[in-house]
């Protein structure tokens, strides 16, 4: 009673080997048709299966006539990879894209099968192509060039004059004050010190113009400056004045002496250029 079910049953099972025959042509497909398009225009695969480990693109080089990305990866089984992979060509002509592509892991790209594409010129049979550009020399609109290196100059110039005028001006003021002699400098701080209104930093360059004053005044400017002072110290007035000086400027506050300041510079307070004299007639200021 049962056995015409078996018949069924098998014409079934036929079917499901037949599907599972045209499934897995399906799926090798893809690898086998050449994927046609033009030049600079973009063609792609999708779920392109291909075996072996992942794969990568290999880095091109700016003249390579083929572009391939890879835009997606995504195991199949234990043993191979579907991709989805984009490009596009410079040039026309037959590729297989299998050559621009390498395998993550080093391994061999041996086992790839061809991934096949043709690329068409654009332009179709009996179409004439356009004639290369070729530069030529913009014409001479109103002189601009020659303008602007003019006005370039013209800048320079400038610079230059207000450069050698702030130089000159700088250069005057600066002779003006070594003309000033010792005894010019001296004057206004000698005036400040007996009016009590000399800070420290201008106290300590006048402590250096009365010693300058001195080691001139006793022809020392060519002896050694320990030997100097010595010679100073030992000198009745120019000892006295260093004495009172370290009295008034050296000294810590608890130990420093009392000095008249107004009545210890009033011998300097109208010092002239003339005062100054060396004694042998090649010393200068």
């Amino acid at each position: 009673m049962n056995s015409p079910a078996k018949p069924q049953t098998t014409r079934v099972s036929a079917w499901c080997c037949a599907a599972l025959l045209l499934f897995s042509l399906a799926t090798d497909i893809t690898v086998a048709q050449d994927s046609t398009t033009t030049i600079g225009m973009p063609g792609k695969f999708i779920d392109l299966i291909l075996p072996g480990t992942p794969l990568e693109v290999i880095p091109i080089e700016r003249d390579a006539p083929v572009v391939v990305r890879i835009l997606q990866t995504i195991g199949h089984g234990t043993d191979a990879n579907r991709y989805e992979i984009e490009y596009y060509c410079l040039e026309p002509g037959g590729y297989n894209l299998a050559d621009y592509l390498r395998r993550t892991d080093g391994s061999t790209t041996d086992d790839l099968p061809e991934i096949k594409i043709t690329v068409k010129d654009q332009l179709g049979a009996g179409q004439v192509k356009p004639n290369e550009l070729t530069t030529k020399p913009t014409p001479r609109v109103g002189g601009y060039k020659l303008w602007l290196i003019l006005g370039g100059i013209v800048w320079l110039l400038g610079l230059m004059a207000i450069l050698l005028v702030g130089r000159k001006r700088m250069t005057a003021e600066e002779k003006a004050a070594k003309r000033l002699s010792l005894a010019d400098r001296m004057q206004p701080l000698v005036e400040e010190a007996m009016r009590g209104e000399l800070s420290g930093p201008k106290q300590a360059e006048l402590e250096r113009m009365l010693l300058t004053y001195w080691r001139r005044k006793l022809d020392l400017n060519d002896t050694v400056a320990s030997e100097a002072i010595v010679t100073l110290r030992n000198h009745e007035t120019a000892g006295e004045l260093l004495r009172q000086l370290e009295g008034w400027l050296h000294m810590p506050a608890d130990r420093r002496q009392t000095v008249d300041v107004a009545e210890l510079l009033k011998p300097y307070k109208d010092v002239r250029a003339s005062d100054i004299q060396p004694s042998h007639p090649g010393a200068t200021e």
